[in-house]
């Protein structure tokens, strides 16, 4: 059995996931989603979708928070 980083369960389908090289064991989507998800620079929501990336990097969970943060030239529809 592995235990949740994030809520401490002890679960025997416990899912690893690895970003940037570190290995991380949830219980859940939830808590994967809680412990690695990006936030946005603007509301500081969780993004749990694609999300867009500003110049610098920045991930912002919308073009309206993008745009309120000065990122140009972005729609949240094609």
């Amino acid at each position: 059995m592995a235990t949740c980083e994030v809520c401490g369960n002890e679960y025997d389908k416990a899912m690893q996931i690895t970003v940037a090289g570190a290995t991380h064991t949830f219980d859940s989507f939830e808590c994967a989603i809680h412990a690695i998800a990006p936030r946005c620079a603007h509301c500081d929501c969780t993004i749990i979708g694609h999300g867009i990336e500003g110049p610098d990097e920045t991930m912002f969970c919308c073009a309206h928070c993008a745009r309120d943060s000065g990122v140009e030239g972005v729609a949240d529809r094609a």
